[in-house]
């Protein structure tokens, strides 16, 4: 089969004739129809994950996040595909848990610590077909295309669970108007919120998207909104921006950051956390929130904004995100 290959961090993906997978145990065979480019993608490919930096500075005993990827990898999680009866199934994220550990036996899924991810230790959806394990894959709804079904798969799912954490806040902010904010700004709504977004300063063209998809405000991230907020979700991976976030919340508010990586979050005075306010962290996604938003989206009407790329431009999809240079999701189309 034909993929793109990861061989090392900071080098360019390239072009390969790999063995087709072959399935084994729970898992089953997918031809590839299409495979999202995620931000996630990116840091893997820039070594920004697993890093010895991040290691050195975790606490004893406490891990710092997941280990380095496998290499060389297939990258790519948010991926539809078809199995050879038929069925359209997504492969997201989440790729495999031990099932036995205090996080899986609890609902949390998400944080078991021998957790195998796809495109990270498995191999992903940058390719024409993927094993996955079959119980870890969704049903891919009705009504959406390959293309716009793949963005749901991670962009979508973490976005919803951030929207979840949340709780009933009814102004969100939401900083960085990517793939991720393009979709849940949707749901929000849908919910009945509002939304505040927050894009880089001076992108005239991301805060007309913004509104254009149902936001009440949008300005840049150094720019105040015309009320305060219940709630942010910070889904660009820049520290600087979680103060920016506490700064505009209302008393009892909450900071959710949404990305697998951040640089460091700047110092900042006890003043603006004070009065209940809060900052967590989002980490991965479980089964049920998945089978949560695909039902959700199969009723709200969900517009899935993509630009699409052949397997072979893998390379320049991800320095088109990189540059900030997509509007909404980007896709490889298989």
């Amino acid at each position: 089969m034909r993929a793109m290959v990861l061989d090392a961090p900071r080098r360019p993906l390239h072009e390969a004739e790999l063995p087709d997978p072959e399935p084994a145990g729970d898992q089953v065979l997918l031809s590839v129809r299409a495979c999202g480019v995620c931000r996630t993608d990116l840091h893997v490919v820039d070594g920004e994950l697993g890093s010895g930096a991040a290691r050195d500075r975790a606490s004893p005993g406490r891990a710092a996040g997941p280990a380095g990827p496998k290499l060389p990898l297939v990258p790519g999680h948010q991926v539809v595909g078809v199995a050879g009866d038929g069925r359209r199934l997504g492969v997201p994220w989440l790729g495999w848990t031990c099932g036995a550990c205090r996080y899986c036996r609890s609902g949390r899924e998400n944080l078991c610590d021998r957790a195998l991810f796809t495109g990270y230790q498995l191999d992903g959806g940058y390719a024409e077909q993927i094993v996955a394990d079959e119980r870890y894959c969704f049903a891919i709804p009705d009504g959406y295309g390959d293309a716009e079904a793949a963005p749901l798969l991670c962009a979508g799912l973490i976005g919803h669970r951030s929207l979840r954490m949340t709780g009933d806040a009814e102004r969100i902010g939401l900083y960085g108007f990517g793939s991720s904010a393009h979709i849940v700004a949707q749901v929000a709504r849908h919910q009945g919120r509002r939304v505040f977004a927050f894009t880089k300063p001076g992108d005239a063209e991301g805060q007309a998207f913004a509104r254009e998809l149902g936001a009440v405000w949008a300005g840049g991230s150094d720019e105040r909104p015309p009320e305060e907020l219940d709630a942010a979700i910070v889904f660009a991976p820049v520290g600087a921006l979680v103060p920016a976030a506490l700064a505009n919340l209302a008393k009892g508010g909450a900071v959710v950051c949404a990305g697998i990586h951040m640089s460091d979050v700047p110092a900042f005075p006890y003043e603006l956390l004070w009065g209940e306010r809060s900052v967590r962290s989002v980490a991965n996604l479980t089964r049920a929130d998945g089978d949560e938003l695909l039902a959700l989206v199969r009723d709200a009407p969900i517009r899935v904004e993509v630009e699409t790329f052949p397997l072979s431009q893998a390379n320049e999809a991800l320095a088109r995100l990189r540059s900030g240079r997509i509007r909404g999701s980007a896709v490889l189309v298989v």
